[in-house]
């Protein structure tokens, strides 16, 4: 076991010779590398594959024997000071190491397939690679100056995966905006480091929490100045993490493929401000005031994500509000102490969000059959519908992750979400109801992008007879979709796909019917007086044998992995592996983890937490799924509204909540207004002044020395005395001027 735990340093650099290999190909042999691209997804997965038993063998050593084990080296000495690199291995570590490689191994699976079109493939599986690398990094880390750097080295891959398709306008905004954002953050997570350092003199994490709490216990240290410094550390995990008010870059993070999204979402970025938070909890538990402060953005992160996500039309982008939600219950977790809770609900969202975010890329490569590559179409909600007949297997996983994540039992995300919301009502009660009333909002939208997607027949349009594209496709509302302000000079898909799989008769006097099971599809001439045209029609289809394989796989993590976490005690058994696992941090966090479980308790309180889910998924279906065939977009919500008598006060509430939600809460529009467009002003009059001041006086005294000097040499006739004698009448005046400047001003 010590000879597993010494070599334990090889985790992330396994897959370092990939990105490297494809670097010096490119450099050395560029046209044999590019015409064998798919070549280089082997030795990425194998080599992730290696990791992941090394993991998963490190894990099981750790169940077993509950030890953490360091091993560092020293890199520089000077004097005082000695920098040292190495590895340090715990449960944090293990069960950090085994999500990445699991999630990475699939994802680069289900990657080979989607960007095997691409002209950026070898690209792709470099970044891919060195970001799983940087991310195995990170979480094997021994100190802070060695988290700092594979922080930095996360953070530079994510902006270049996410602008990886940087000719897009789009894309490259939202790459930058990631960097810039991060960067607030990353900025204060080094001044919190090196004041750190100024407290502790070590940057060690086991030597550093000692004297820390030495120095808290002993009141031998100014307690403002260590707030600050551990306030400071936490910034840089909001920014990471994607927590409220630094979460903005994460929706236009959706830019980037769907793969990378399913990475960044499940087990690198945003968890590692997560893993930071965790790794210091032994530092942030003895300030009471940043504990508060964990949990106060928690709870708000909680519910600003929930309801940003109500209104979306972007499934990527809904899906990405999702994750800032769930980010916030496991900051809320460990905000308050809730170390294991927020650990099981790390694993259990991040295996259901990789299945979520896969699935939506398969139905988005399915919508590209029909409308071509157009995001803002191939991506909306609203286009979409009636999906659950050509992508049923992609329909069953995305429905496992939907329940998952709105915290059905059995599924995983129930025992972790369940736990949290246990732990609020015991630290706060205003808390426990935002947290319920969240749990409520998931499941009610979730519930709305699967029916949106899956449910109802086709939405999409095609263009009109006089080859125009029509004005707007829907006018969308917070509950639905209303229905389409002009027929005349539209039809729709729906139209062609009836029930029946017959076209209407008021398109032809014949009917067609239409082949289902084929991709392509020619119809014949539509009559639409006074033209006729021909369509090509590509109907949606499931994704190929290598995407459905990861999504399959995934869908085994949701179903099982919950059981991990179960506090199943028996006299002489305990199943609750996570709790073994997980013993020698919850005893540095000086946690008794022998505690008794009231399954009575468990059963009451889950019974409420399962009630409001529910709640919401009726809700759900009850505004968004169809009550006709013929008329989709009619729901309940319109026939209560017509009958009401207080309709113009429900518009309005509707409104604003759609408003709300669509508009990101303004924020966005915050910080357009009074940071980029004050700091583009203070750009603009800081240019000016260099420009006009600064140089301006250069430029001046350059002039009046040509003009002095011009003027000068016609005076004078040779002699040297004269210019002597100039020479100190301008130096009086010099020092004339200055004298009188001093004295009167």
């Amino acid at each position: 076991m010590e000879h597993t735990y010494q070599y334990s340093w090889i985790i992330p650099f396994v897959p370092l010779p990939v990105p490297m290999l494809i670097g010096v190909g490119l450099l050395l042999f560029p046209t044999a590398t590019k015409n064998l691209p798919r070549m280089w997804a082997f030795p990425s997965i194998l080599l992730l594959s290696i990791v992941m038993i090394f993991s998963v063998d490190l894990a099981i050593h750790q169940i077993h024997s509950s030890c953490i084990y360091q091993y560092v080296w020293s890199w520089t000495i000077n004097n005082d000071f000695s920098l040292e690199f190495g590895h340090f291995i715990d449960p944090l570590t293990s069960i950090m190491s085994v999500l990445i490689t699991t999630v990475g191994i699939l994802v680069l699976i289900y990657s080979d397939n989607y960007m095997s079109h691409d002209q950026g493939y070898l690209r792709f599986f470099a970044y891919m690679t060195f970001f799983n690398t940087s991310m195995l990094g990170l979480v094997t880390s021994s100190n802070l100056i060695q988290i700092y750097i594979f922080w930095e080295l996360v953070g530079m891959c994510s902006y270049l995966l996410i602008g990886f398709w940087s000719t897009r306008p789009i894309a490259a905004s939202a790459c930058q905006k990631a960097f810039v954002t991060n960067r607030v953050g990353d900025f204060g997570l080094l001044l919190g480091i090196l004041g750190l350092y100024w407290i502790t003199g070590s940057f060690e994490f086991r030597d550093l929490f000692e004297i820390f709490n030495n120095l808290i216990y002993n009141n031998e240290v100014n307690l403002l100045f260590v707030t600050l410094c551990a306030f400071l550390l936490f910034a840089g995990a909001v920014a990471k993490s994607a927590q409220f008010p630094l979460h903005v870059w994460l929706p236009d993070a959706m830019e980037g493929p769907t793969p990378i999204s399913a990475l960044i979402h499940a087990a690198t970025m945003v968890a590692a401000g997560i893993f930071l938070v965790a790794r210091l909890l032994p530092l942030f538990i003895v300030i009471p005031y940043i504990m508060n402060l964990i949990s106060l953005i928690g709870i708000i992160t909680v519910l600003l994500g929930a309801t940003l996500a109500l209104a979306q039309k972007d499934i990527k982008r809904s899906l990405a509000y999702s994750t800032m939600s769930q980010l916030g219950y496991m900051m809320l977790a460990l905000g308050m102490g809730s170390y294991r809770a927020a650990l099981f609900h790390l694993i259990t969202h991040a295996y259901s969000k990789a299945l979520l975010f896969l699935g939506s890329g398969s139905i988005i490569h399915s919508m590209e059959a029909i409308v071509g590559y157009s995001p803002d179409k191939s991506q909306n909600m609203v286009l979409m519908g009636g999906l659950r007949k050509h992508v049923p297997i992609t329909k069953t996983a995305f429905l496992l992750g939907t329940l998952s994540l709105c915290g059905i039992p059995p599924l995983a995300c129930f025992w972790s979400k369940d736990e949290i919301l246990n732990d609020s009502w015991l630290y706060s009660p205003i808390f426990a109801i935002i947290a319920c009333f969240t749990a409520g909002l998931t499941a009610f939208y979730m519930f709305r992008i699967y029916l949106l997607t899956f449910e109802g027949h086709f939405n999409i349009r095609f263009q009109n007879y006089s080859g125009k594209k029509s004005n707007s496709f829907y006018s969308i509302s917070i509950w639905g979709k209303e229905e389409p302000k002009s027929i005349k000079t539209e039809f729709s898909l729906f139209a062609l796909l009836t029930m029946n799989n017959e076209r209407p008769s008021f398109f032809s006097k014949n009917t067609f019917r239409i082949d289902i099971d084929s991709k392509v599809t020619k119809m014949p001439f539509i009559t639409i007086f006074p033209f006729g045209t021909t369509k090509t029609v590509f109907y949606p289809h499931e994704s190929d044998s290598t995407m459905l394989f990861s999504m399959l796989v995934l869908v085994l993590f949701p179903l099982f992995v919950g059981t991990i976490g179960i506090p199943f005690h028996q006299e002489g058994m305990d199943l609750d592996l996570l709790s073994i696992l997980l013993t020698p941090s919850i005893n540095l966090l000086h946690e008794n983890s022998n505690h008794f479980f009231d399954w009575y308790e468990f059963l009451t309180n889950s019974t409420f937490s399962v009630s409001i889910a529910y709640f919401g998924i009726v809700l759900a279906s009850f505004l968004y799924k169809p009550f006709y065939s013929s008329f989709q977009n009619w729901n309940i919500l319109n026939l209560v509204a017509k009958r009401g008598a207080n309709e113009i006060l429900w518009d309005k509430i509707i409104n604003f909540i759609y408003d709300w939600s669509y508009n990101r809460a303004y924020i966005d529009t915050f910080y357009a207004i009074s940071l980029t467009e004050k700091l583009r002003e203070l750009a603009q009059l800081t240019h000016l002044l260099d420009r006009r001041v600064i140089d301006g006086i250069t430029n001046g005294v350059g002039i009046a020395s040509f003009f002095v000097g011009e003027s000068i040499k016609y005076v004078g006739g040779s002699r040297i005395s004269f210019y002597l004698l100039l020479y100190l009448f301008y130096v009086l005046i010099f020092f004339f001027i200055c004298y009188f400047f001093f004295n009167y001003f």
